[in-house]
């Protein structure tokens, strides 16, 4: 008699959506990441779409700067790089809320938004020295 194997059935659906946080591990840095700027006011980078009106509505400037700080932290640089990283990585696609921006829209913002993405690097990085990791 042949042993039984688990359950494999990769075309089924999930019957609810999952809660992205929960594929990593409590710790992870992504989590942390997420958690600081959610904290830090992002004004100044998210009053630049305030009176625009035209074109499609942008990503939400919250969620482009999570992409790109976690990006830096982990040594990812390029905005193609990064737009890979959204399909295959777990860390990047739970900051992303499972969004794919192209990587035209991760450099676009990187340049519109560099000062502050460096203000912003710099508290994340302060706040997980505070916690001692």
């Amino acid at each position: 008699m042949a042993k039984a194997h688990r359950a494999y059935l990769p075309e089924q659906y999930l019957l609810l959506p999952p809660n992205l946080r929960d594929w990593l591990p409590e710790g992870h840095l992504a989590h942390f990441v997420s958690d600081v700027l959610d904290q830090l006011d992002l004004s100044a980078i998210e009053s630049v779409y305030e009176k625009e009106e035209r074109g499609q509505p942008p990503y939400h400037p919250r969620m482009m700067t999570k992409i790109l700080l976690y990006g830096y932290c982990v040594g990812v640089f390029s905005s193609r790089l990064m737009q890979k990283k959204l399909l295959e990585d777990v860390g990047f696609r739970m900051l992303a809320a499972a969004n794919e921006p192209d990587f035209r829209t991760i450099s676009d913002f990187r340049k519109l938004h560099l000062s502050a993405l460096k203000g912003c690097l710099i508290k994340c990085c302060r706040s997980r020295c505070r916690r001692g990791r």
